[in-house]
């Protein structure tokens, strides 16, 4: 049996990347790790972020994981350098797509729609400095998109709501272009761009991911009858009420676990 890749997340979020990775690595097995007990990471401390992410590493490394995805943006600000330092196998990591996003404005102003983490470390405002010199970047924190993906609250007249409150203000002060950078975001994209409106693009980064871990792996990788885990360490009859809004076509087997 081939090793998996791994996939870790503050939750259900980085589900979105799973379903990017099952497109552009249609033969790899995965391994996912949501750690919903814990969600949401973005109002954690640094320290604490990066402490539960290699527990969860440690965790993937015994299931044999050849290559782990931190599908999380404030995992991968607390932690995948890190990572990176301590383990051998590679590590892919999510980041804004500021860098699109500067390329594709005409109004010369971006949102970014993302968590408190996110947007207060260095990464972030590193980011902005490299990739968006004389463009506005507007920034929101967004923690109740978490919530309602974790909720599988995906449409309806409370979920958007929240996403006019969030979204509406950015558009209001001259953004074209919404960057969503928490990869909980992208399963509120049909909302978003019901609420913000044709002349506004969305950049998420999940393709980018898959494509970059693709890139990571040799070309005979895989199998041709893949299988996929899903482990959470949240509530189990919820994930599997859940799953099936976020990814309709995926049969996994399903697991608890604490990690303690």
């Amino acid at each position: 049996m081939n090793s998996p890749i791994g996939i870790l997340d503050s939750g259900l979020g980085g589900l979105s990347v799973l379903n990017e990775v099952r497109q552009v690595l249609p033969n790899e097995s995965i391994v996912y790790f949501g750690d919903s007990a814990w969600c949401p990471y973005g109002v954690r401390e640094a320290h604490e972020i990066q402490r539960r992410v290699f527990e969860i590493t440690d965790f993937l490394i015994e299931k044999e994981c050849k290559l782990i995805i931190v599908a999380c943006n404030s995992a991968t600000i607390a932690a995948v350098e890190a990572l990176r330092a301590t383990y051998p196998l590679p590590f892919v990591g999510m980041e804004p797509g500021v860098k699109p996003a500067a390329a594709l404005t005409k109004t010369g102003t971006v949102g970014v729609l993302a968590t408190e983490a996110s947007l207060a470390g260095k990464k972030f405002h590193r980011l902005v400095s490299n990739h968006a010199d004389g463009i506005k970047v507007i920034t929101r924190p967004c923690p109740n998109f978490v919530n309602l993906v974790e909720a599988g609250e995906l449409s309806g007249a409370r979920a958007r709501g929240i996403v006019e409150e969030e979204t509406l203000p950015l558009i209001e002060d001259g953004a074209d272009v919404l960057v969503l950078g928490c990869t909980h975001y992208p399963f509120l994209r049909p909302l978003i761009e019901d609420v913000a409106g044709a002349h506004i693009s969305i950049i998420d980064t999940g393709t980018a991911v898959a494509k970059q871990a693709a890139s990571m792996l040799p070309s005979n990788s895989g199998s041709a009858s893949p299988h996929f885990q899903i482990h959470t360490s949240g509530d189990l009859d919820h994930l599997r009420d859940v799953l099936p809004k976020l990814c309709p076509d995926l049969t996994a087997d399903l697991y608890h676990c604490d990690l303690t």
